[in-house]
């Protein structure tokens, strides 16, 4: 119960809030809100309410409310947090008054992806800023964001709601001193199947250019005939469509896939009533479509069956599940996410998936929250095959990247193992010519001939899959074996005492020295490639021309080698070169002959000392007056 004095203004269907007489008694009424039994709120005046029975009031409140105690204890904090973000709200609520009364009138949420423009006119030389287009269906409209005039590109996304008026309009202006109409079009919606994105471009009818869009109906609260249940439609392949994608037309579409949107179960209740209206939005490359809202419940059940056209086998089904709330829609925030590449689709299975949190990387809040779903996919290998050599589709409407500092930290760690990896390859590599361990390196002249000997171009594939078969034969071993040796541990397997003791050794003096070291490794090892970088550039450019010569004649010598001595037998030379150097002179020591050859030509910094400066000459005009007073002096 809301208790509010309303200040009624010339139009009689518009109310506005009274604040002024609500600020002017809300001390007193927050004084004596526990000590009366019954106690009375005097706004001004004579004006005053009884506050009910069974009833407590709320002084933190913007506005005098009187609810009811049962109601307060449930929502702990959230008129604290109305109370911090209450214009937003009073806005968000204003604007948008007359969706919430017709509400449940509404049939489809038209989902719009405003992506760019092209040939559109010359904008007035007025200084105009940039351009931006209007959208109407009925009476919602929205605004997107200005773009540039040369190139306009918003990708942008909007939400309208379709009522009876199923044409969409779209106007695009000119923002500078003066608004300049640009153009429009109208789009009919009921022309578009429902529950799909459509991409079009749209010509513009009262200008030149147009616009390319991607439409999507999806969210209708009655059922209709283009999403069938699965109570109605048997979740499977239509005959037809079994062998369709086997077909070569149409390079584009790869395949298709099903997904039945069941139910869900143990979604968090976060709202300020205690209740979920949940909805989820599937989304694949695009496409996006969206189900209707079940109110009310944390175990919804939507029983629908959505159809995906296949651009890309190795993309990933998309799917949120959002709570349809005033404070969780201004937050943005999701009762689970979940992503599954469709590679891993296993047909017909009915499975539930475990919702994760914003970050994809954890369980969600809730109890145990989760989804059940069940899919199918069908598509070509043949048109995948050649697909997967394109570009991959970009996605229109992307959350800006964040500065995420543990990202970063982690992305170091591993550059530093990389190169403290490489260092201690390059050390392995140089002792086993150097024949400290003699059966090893016996071993590795052995291989090496052996090898090079037998060698042909023909077997350089089959050499890159070496790394598959090792992958290959491990996981093999791994999954015959999984209760002795794990494939990988996870962040979920470790304790929490262990998280603890973890986090309490790492104090703040240690991850300083920690991050000191990291940085100076990765510092040294990232100028150590710059400077071999710069080196080979200055010994192209004739910096050291002894040493370039030098690279020239070596060059030229080894393309004769090559011309007239088979590959396998100039390798299995250079081999028995570097293992007998070690045997002819003992006391040498460890190198790399190439990188040794490069170490002698300069890099910029080393350039920079070499510059010469200009020698000063003498001042003339001083060394010439003291020639005369010496002159004087022996006159």
């Amino acid at each position: 119960m809301h208790l509010l004095p309303w200040n009624k203004k010339n139009d009689e269907k518009k109310f506005r809030l009274d604040f002024r007489r609500l600020t002017s008694g809300r001390r007193r009424f927050a004084k004596s809100v526990n000590s009366e039994p019954s106690p009375r709120l005097s706004l001004s005046g004579d004006r005053s309410f009884a506050v009910p029975d069974g009833l407590v009031m709320d002084p933190l409140a913007p506005t005098a409310l009187a609810v009811s105690t049962e109601f307060m204890e449930r929502i702990g904090s959230g008129l604290t947090l109305l109370r911090d973000h209450g214009k937003k709200v009073q806005k968000f609520v204003f604007k948008n008054r007359r969706r919430d009364i017709l509400r449940k009138s509404w049939n489809s949420i038209v989902n719009v992806v405003l992506i760019e423009a092209k040939d559109l006119p010359d904008g007035p030389n007025n200084g105009s800023s940039g351009l931006y287009c209007k959208f109407k269906l009925g009476n919602e409209s929205h605004k997107s964001k200005l773009a540039i005039p040369k190139k306009p590109t918003w990708c942008e996304r909007f939400n309208l709601y379709l009522y009876d008026d199923n044409n969409l309009e779209v106007t695009v202006w000119c923002k500078g001193k003066q608004k300049n109409f640009m153009g429009r079009c109208i789009i009919d919606l009921s022309n578009l199947e429902k529950e799909k994105t459509h991409d079009f471009w749209h010509d513009l009818e009262c200008g030149f250019g147009s616009l390319h869009l991607l439409v999507t109906l999806s969210g209708s609260i009655r059922p209709t005939d283009n999403i069938p249940t699965t109570q109605s439609t048997p979740h499977g392949v239509h005959s037809d469509d079994q062998y369709i994608w086997y077909k070569l037309s149409n390079w584009s579409e790869v395949g298709k896939l099903l997904v039945t949107v069941h139910s869900a179960k143990g979604l968090s209740c976060l709202g300020i009533s205690g209740k979920v209206d949940a909805y989820c939005v599937l989304e694949l490359d695009n496409c996006r479509v969206q189900t209707h809202t079940v109110r009310g419940t944390s175990e919804p059940n939507w029983n629908n069956t959505y159809s995906f056209i296949v651009n890309d086998i190795t993309s990933t089904l998309d799917i949120s599940v959002y709570n349809e709330s005033l404070i969780n829609t201004m937050k943005g925030e999701t009762l689970g996410k979940l992503s599954i590449p469709l590679l891993r689709i296993e047909n017909d299975e009915m499975k539930w998936y475990a919702l994760k949190d914003r970050s994809k990387k954890s369980s969600a809040k809730g109890n145990c929250p989760r989804l059940l779903l069940q899919m199918s996919v069908i598509w070509n290998p043949i048109k995948a095959t050649f697909r997967v050599l394109n570009p991959k589709e970009t996605k229109y409407v992307q959350k800006p990247a964040k500065f995420n500092i543990p990202l970063i930290y982690s992305n170091l760690k591993f550059i530093k193992e990389l190169f403290n990896a490489l260092y201690i390859t390059n050390e392995h590599y140089k002792r086993v010519f150097e024949w400290d361990n003699r059966e090893k390196s016996a071993t590795a002249l052995v291989i090496w001939l052996v090898f090079w000997y037998f060698f042909n171009l023909w077997m350089t594939p089959l050499l890159l899959l070496i790394p598959f078969l090792h992958q290959w034969i491990s996981q093999r071993y791994f999954n015959k074996n999984n209760s002795l040796v794990p494939l990988y541990h996870s962040d979920e397997d470790v304790s929490d005492e262990e998280l603890e003791s973890h986090k309490d050794d790492k104090t703040l003096k240690t991850r300083i020295y920690g991050l000191q070291d990291l940085t100076f490794t990765i510092k040294n090892s990232i100028d150590y490639m710059v400077s071999v970088f710069e080196r080979i550039k200055n010994l192209t450019n004739f910096t050291v021309p002894y040493l370039t010569y030098l690279a020239i004649s070596v060059l030229i010598l080894s393309s004769v080698a090559f011309y007239f001595i088979p590959v396998k037998y100039l390798f299995m030379a250079l081999g028995i070169y570097k293992f007998t150097r070690k045997l002819l002179n003992p006391k040498r020591v460890p190198n790399n002959d190439l990188l040794d050859f490069i170490s002698r030509v300069p890099d910029n910094e080393i350039l920079k000392q070499w510059r010469e400066l200009k020698v000063p000459e003498p001042n003339l005009s001083r060394s010439g007056s003291t020639r005369k007073k010496e002159v004087q002096e022996e006159n």
